[in-house]
């Protein structure tokens, strides 16, 4: 917030002296202007409230794309790319020397337009390149992969408000089987919050339940929670920005929304389901074997009552019907493995 009132308040005085300066070249006539109205004070008022508006939106948001983008490329590829912007800018001086004798604003603008072309072409050529440097630095290469070895924080998981809401993510990170840095983007946080604030009292609850959650989080020493500022794009909704946050910081995301994952997964993204490693984690039978149950209603067809895990999975016992709120011993005939979960068939066995 800091960051942003402060490239506000410069932008808009850049912009304010641009105004001013803009003013000296003007003439206009007596008639378009009202001669009360100083024409430098309205142009650098203009270029203040200009550059006030549109300083976040050109400044802030490539800023922390850049950011992002060298925190996670490689050492060679950053060296070849700043070798890459230095033969172009080099390119762009020779190039630029026949116009310096030139008068009015080419003069100016023509070698401008020159050193920012040639300075992105060698860029993007050093980029593509980067294996070339990789080959006669090979320490830049290890050193990179070694730093991201040792620090945990290289590895980060984006959670997704389905899982915060779903409460599991708060007893899987606590065991600590999962080490990484968990990152919570602001809109996330936004939506929560909207979902506690409704006048639906089940969102509500959900909601609060995910907050609370959060809280917990928080207090666990061990759970390295990170939280940034980052908004919505007007016209993007918060799944897909989920994913483009993801691509560009090249993170995982942590969900248990069965469209954000299918979503994710189709663009390249890592994705964490905790209701899959929740089956996983579900406790495996065979054939043949023979489990105690207690039956606790009927099935669907007639005869059949239905049994439970557990670790909440589901065993439809054929003719089981008698034994409806009792244990019994039952022998497993078949397993039926569904995308909501593990099915187990079987039938009572005289003990």
């Amino acid at each position: 917030m800091v960051a942003k009132v402060a490239i506000r308040l410069v932008a808009a005085i850049v912009c304010a002296l641009l105004g001013w300066i803009l003013s000296g070249y003007m003439v206009l006539p007596s008639s378009f202007f009202h001669p009360e109205w100083p024409l430098n004070l309205v142009l650098s008022g203009v270029g203040a409230i200009i550059g006030a508006t549109i300083a976040p939106y050109l400044i802030l948001r490539p800023i922390r794309y850049i950011v992002i983008t060298v925190n996670n490329s490689p050492g060679s590829m950053l060296l070849s790319g700043i070798l890459g912007l230095l033969l172009g800018l080099i390119v762009a001086s020779l190039f630029s020397i026949p116009f310096y004798t030139l008068d009015g604003w080419p003069k100016i603008i023509i070698p401008m337009v020159l050193t920012g072309t040639l300075g992105l072409i060698g860029i993007w050529i050093g980029i593509q390149r980067s294996r070339d440097v990789q080959s006669i630095f090979p320490s830049l290469e290890t050193a990179n992969a070694r730093s991201m070895t040792k620090s945990n924080a290289s590895t980060k998981v984006l959670v997704d408000t389905s899982v915060i809401i779903d409460g599991r993510i708060a007893d899987l990170l606590t065991t600590g089987f999962m080490e990484a840095t968990f990152v919570i983007p602001r809109f996330i946080l936004d939506e929560l919050r909207h979902i506690a604030d409704s006048s639906d009292p089940l969102r509500r609850n959900r909601g609060r339940r995910g907050l609370e959650i959060l809280g917990r989080l928080r207090r666990e020493d061990h759970i390295q929670l990170e939280i940034i500022d980052v908004g919505v794009t007007d016209g993007v909704e918060v799944d897909s920005q989920l994913v483009q946050l993801a691509l560009s910081m090249n993170a995982g995301i942590l969900t248990t929304d069965y469209n954000l994952n299918r979503v994710a997964d189709v663009q390249g993204v890592q994705v964490l389901n905790v209701n899959e490693l929740a089956n996983s984690l579900k406790s495996i039978v065979l054939p043949g074997e023979e489990l105690e149950v207690h039956i606790v209603q009927e099935g669907k067809e007639d005869g059949q009552g239905v049994a439970y895990l557990d670790d909440g999975t589901m065993v439809v016992v054929e003719g089981g019907r008698p034994y409806v709120d009792s244990f019994a011993y039952v022998a497993v005939t078949r397993v039926l493995q569904t995308g909501a979960g593990r099915i187990i068939f079987a039938h009572p066995t005289r003990k």
